[in-house]
């Protein structure tokens, strides 16, 4: 029996694929479906891929673009999962001689969570922080430049398919409604020109969705996977416990709507239910990845592990008249990547890419490492290998200037860090013709707000 508010009360499933082709047959512009692997998404392209088998070869006149994001921090179990999927869509789509293409994306390596928060030292997003940079650079960001190069590549407009649902939440269905053009199916993109969206099950239920993922071909799809298996990753990510009972094949079969999978390392959040909910559930691989979050949300807001200037050399008070913090000390950098190659370790399983530790040595060289040989040298000691650049790794400074360096900071009352900085920021731009551009950038170091931040203090407390 179906619920008091089903979209299939009033409507056929039959009705709703002809609705989505309706869609895809008005016009001439390209597709694009967002894929999370989750049980709304899978729901749209196992939708399509089934109006895109009901027509004739000659009807299929336009691509349609499978994506999935990466943040190279997903779960494990769900990257597993949707690296399957994607593999498998793109084999039935090319045997099915659907014009369909899937594609992964990522952030790129120089711009990974690992790359802020140990190259950068970006404090880990705080649960209500103003400072919550990981969604756009790790997620939205690829997925938008993905957008872009369909938009390019077909030299058209495209309609961008979205698994979003008017029953998820009421400020999400608030946003949808105040989206949607009068009359039409489409949505403009909030942020992409030359883009719509088509929300092709914004009126179905949790249950609806469930209903079509289970209840269709017995919940086998198109692509050859089997959505029980979807079922089992909410179940466990819900530990076992589900909000609602599904039906099949006339036996009750437990089913989830609520999990949302996230990053293993999300510290937005107070407590992962997800991560912990898969462990609670007898993936005790797991165990590794949890204790590494509970470590660095510990870490976070130490004294000791932050610096007392943000990155671009400004400072700023608290409440309580201290000094706020900034991002991570070089120190905590290496800690914290000494934790999770550790953590790698344990898991057998890649937590980080030699892309982004190749990145994070660069932004360390760049910034930070007369040595320039911290990261690899760190790396061959905690693992026994080397990573491929090791061999072209030449100190900038040996060790004995660089101790000497320091010494003299400290007897002339120099700050070293802006030592530092100098002798970088000179190593950096002496290859330029224009020497206005080493000028510059000196003048913006030894101008910063850290380095005169008494003085200016001792000035507006004058003034008041």
């Amino acid at each position: 029996m179906m619920a008091m508010n089903s979209y299939f009360n009033e409507n056929t499933l039959d009705e709703l694929i002809e609705e989505i082709k309706f869609v895809y047959q008005s016009d001439d512009r390209p597709w694009v479906i967002g894929y999370s692997g989750g049980k709304d998404s899978t729901a749209v392209v196992e939708l399509v891929y089934k109006m895109l088998l009901s027509l004739p070869d000659w009807q299929r006149n336009k691509n349609v673009y499978i994506v999935s994001s990466d943040t190279l921090i997903e779960n494990p179990l769900i990257k597993i999962y949707l690296n399957k999927m994607n593999r498998l869509l793109g084999e039935a789509a090319a045997r099915d001689g659907l014009p369909m293409k899937s594609s992964m994306v990522t952030p790129p390596a120089n711009n990974s969570f690992w790359a802020n928060v140990i190259g950068r030292g970006f404090p880990t997003p705080k649960m209500n922080g103003k400072f919550r940079w990981c969604t756009d650079r790790l997620k939205i960001n690829p997925s938008a430049d993905y957008i872009r190069e369909v938009i390019r590549k077909e030299g058209q407009e495209v309609v961008v398919l979205l698994g979003v649902r008017k029953d998820e939440s009421i400020a999400r269905k608030r946003r949808i409604e105040g989206r949607e053009l009068s009359n039409r199916l489409m949505n403009r993109h909030e942020t992409i020109q030359d883009a719509y969206v088509y929300n092709p099950i914004v009126e179905l239920t949790t249950e609806d969705v469930w209903d079509v993922l289970l209840n269709l071909d017995g919940g086998a799809t198109p692509w050859g996977s089997d959505n029980n298996e979807l079922v089992s990753l909410y179940s466990g990510a819900d530990s076992g416990e589900c909000p609602f009972a599904g039906t099949q094949g006339g036996n009750q079969t437990q089913s989830c709507g609520n999990s949302r999978f996230g990053c293993w390392v999300c510290t937005v959040v107070k407590e992962d239910k997800s991560l912990n909910g898969f462990i609670k559930s007898g993936h005790r691989e797991l165990i590794p990845l949890s204790n590494f979050r509970t470590w660095i949300m510990s870490i976070r807001d130490r004294d000791e592990y932050r610096e007392k200037k943000r990155r671009n050399g400004t400072v700023y008070e608290t409440k309580t008249g201290e000094m706020g913090y900034g991002p991570f000390t070089w120190e905590a950098r290496q800690l914290i990547l000494k934790e999770l190659i550790e953590t790698q370790k344990k898991m057998g399983y890649e937590l980080i890419t030699t892309e982004e530790l190749k990145a994070i040595d660069e932004i360390w060289d760049q910034e930070l490492d007369f040595s320039r040989r911290t990261l690899v040298e760190l790396y061959e000691e905690l693992t026994g290998g080397r990573l491929p650049w090791y061999p072209y790794k030449e100190p900038l400074l040996d060790m004995e200037t660089v101790e000497e360096l320091e010494r003299l900071a400290e007897e002339n009352e120099v700050p070293f860090d802006l030592v530092r900085n100098l002798i970088l920021s000179v190593y950096h731009n002496k290859n330029y013709s224009n020497q206005k551009i080493m000028k510059e950038a000196m003048e913006r170091l030894l101008n910063q707000q850290w380095l005169h931040y008494d003085v200016l203090k001792e000035i507006e407390d004058e003034d008041k």
